[in-house]
């Protein structure tokens, strides 16, 4: 009796683990949530700009330029992928860039032209 319920639990747990969804499935998501300092330029965005990902799928982009320009938008991140939407002038303008790194303090972002932008969590 004893061996039938080492397996049924054996079946079971291996079960659990199987349905659950990966860890970093979310992780990102709720990792890139607040504001990043744009350390290093690969793209467009000046090296000082900030972007601050908000839990409700928002986005603030400041580009520190002679005058600074404040964009609003929304995002959506799924696994590695990132996907921004904002509102230029009377524009829309949506990337999607790849995640290459996301730790609590680090965020590397790749664009589809292979330029890649490192930025660190303000605090």
């Amino acid at each position: 009796m004893k061996r039938v319920f080492a397996v049924v639990t054996a079946v079971v747990m291996v079960g659990l683990a199987g349905a659950a969804p990966a860890p970093e499935a979310d992780d990102n998501a709720k990792k890139i949530v607040g504001k990043w300092e744009v350390s290093k330029s690969g793209s467009d965005i000046p090296a000082g700009s900030t972007i601050e990902f908000s839990k409700d799928g928002k986005l603030s982009v400041l580009i520190k330029e002679k005058e600074d320009v404040k964009i609003e938008g929304t995002f959506k991140v799924e696994k590695e992928k990132l996907t921004v939407k904002l509102k230029v002038a009377d524009q829309t303008l949506e990337e999607t860039v790849t995640i290459q790194k996301l730790t609590d303090d680090a965020l590397e972002l790749k664009d589809k032209d292979g330029k890649v932008d490192v930025l660190k969590k303000s605090k």
